[in-house]
């Protein structure tokens, strides 16, 4: 199976919108495989200096704080200039910033302050790059091979973070994680090189806007137009906080305790890869008729890892965890990225997008710094429980919204970039898939 069999009939596509879909999973697969591992790394990283469970969060926060800051301008600029150039830029700001994070680890000399601006720098290109590349991705598709190009992208670059995270874990284990981040930093420049030469010839220009205020407030209107939309993205703003809060600071510190270290964690990690993996195979052929209903519950199981972490179970037993919420995971994903693909006009992608990733990550810093002291108030094992109920509770209270329910997958006439007008969401009827959302 090759990024041609999603391309669409050339009667609707330009000739290189395969060639797009190509380079865009192959960059993807290269970041996947750094980015996995530099995640375990900056944790251990902040951990070897002599940090604690505070200071690991405080690095996290960092990292996404610039996310909350510029994701909303970054989906703006993203419609307006070529976003391919948004994203080659982005990724030439997460190499620097982590190669350097990875020279200071490697001297010795890390310094708390340091490890938070370099993680910060980090993120800020994040906040550039994430809604350019959603709209990238989905305007390379169109048809109905869409969803299961989706589920094959998706595939493809949790395929790359199985090894990602497994070898992440090993070298930690082995060697100084600043190697760790030295590889992500190699993997930025060359997934950079490769989106340099994406074409958007075939998307239609912009035409001249009011600016970049009025730019966002046009996406804030396609979004509140949109009860599943908004719904869902609030739903994520607690999910994707509590999920950042049970990994990025608890999952490390249960591995280090309970579990033996860096190694299990980072199999733990590779097991969800994995399962994802799994899911997004199981997508490319599952067509479920009411998309945001199938995925929404398959959300429920995002609370087991937390559950998990707090008794702790076993290696095995937690790895099994990770596995099947990998699974459900991706039936969410493809599902949000196919209604996204049908309902949102090709030229506005970016900005919604921008909004359903800042609604992903608005509270991600507060709850990551917010984990050290609440471990202390609460308890590890208490803390972690809270995580899972409240993903328990957001995600039953979105199954409320009629239109969550009911939006259903067109089969035909859909021909990317959503040709759907606001207010069509609760009227289509028949089928769907999808990928990213706020956890993409």
């Amino acid at each position: 199976m090759t990024s041609a069999d999603f391309a669409p009939p050339a009667a609707s596509r330009t000739p290189r919108a395969g060639r797009n879909y190509g380079l865009l999973t192959a960059a993807a697969i290269i970041t996947s495989l750094g980015t996995h591992g530099a995640l375990i790394a900056a944790a251990f990283a902040v951990l070897e200096s002599g940090g604690d469970a505070g200071d690991v969060g405080l690095v996290a926060a960092a990292r996404t704080a610039p996310l909350v800051l510029f994701l909303l301008i970054g989906g703006a600029i993203a419609d307006r200039l070529p976003r391919h150039r948004v994203m080659v830029a982005a990724n030439a700001l997460n190499c620097a910033s982590q190669a350097v994070f990875a020279w200071l680890v490697l001297t010795g000399d890390a310094r708390l302050w340091q490890m938070m601006l370099l993680t910060a720098l980090c993120g800020t290109g994040q906040a550039f790059f994430n809604p350019a590349a959603e709209g990238m991705l989905l305007s390379s598709v169109t048809g109905e091979h869409a969803a299961r190009a989706f589920a094959f992208f998706r595939m493809s670059m949790h395929g790359a973070a199985i090894g990602g995270a497994a070898l992440g874990g090993a070298m930690i284990a082995a060697m100084d994680p600043g190697w760790v981040l030295a590889v992500d930093a190699a993997a930025f420049a060359v997934a950079g090189t490769l989106r340099a030469f994406l074409d958007v010839s075939h998307i239609p220009g912009r035409a001249p806007g009011g600016g970049l205020l009025a730019d966002m407030r046009d996406g804030w209107r396609e979004v509140a137009s949109r009860p599943w939309l908004w719904a869902i993205v609030l739903q994520f703003s607690v999910v994707v906080a509590v999920v950042g809060a049970a990994e990025a600071v608890y999952g490390p510190l249960v591995a280090r305790d309970e579990l033996g270290g860096a190694r299990p964690w980072g199999f733990a990690l590779a097991a969800f890869g994995v399962g994802t993996l799994g899911g997004a195979l199981l997508m490319t052929r599952w067509k479920p008729r009411r998309l945001l209903l199938a995925g929404t519950l398959c959300v429920f199981p995002l609370a087991l890892p937390s559950a998990g972490l707090a008794v702790p179970l076993p290696v095995g037993a937690l790895c099994g965890v990770m596995f099947v919420t990998g699974i459900a995971i991706e039936v969410f994903g493809v599902s949000w990225m196919t209604a996204l693909h049908q309902e949102i006009p090709e030229e506005k992608l970016s900005r919604v997008s921008a909004y359903d990733w800042f609604g992903s990550v608005a509270m991600v810093p507060l709850a990551t710094a917010a984990a050290g002291p609440v471990e202390t108030l609460a308890g590890r094992s208490q803390a972690l429980w809270g995580c899972a109920a409240l993903i328990v509770l957001v995600t039953a209270g979105v199954l409320l919204v009629p239109d969550v329910r009911n939006l259903t997958r067109r089969t035909a006439g859909v021909q990317g970039g959503g040709g759907a007008v606001p207010g069509q969401a609760a009227k289509v009827s028949a089928d769907a898939e999808g990928t990213v959302g706020g956890l993409g």
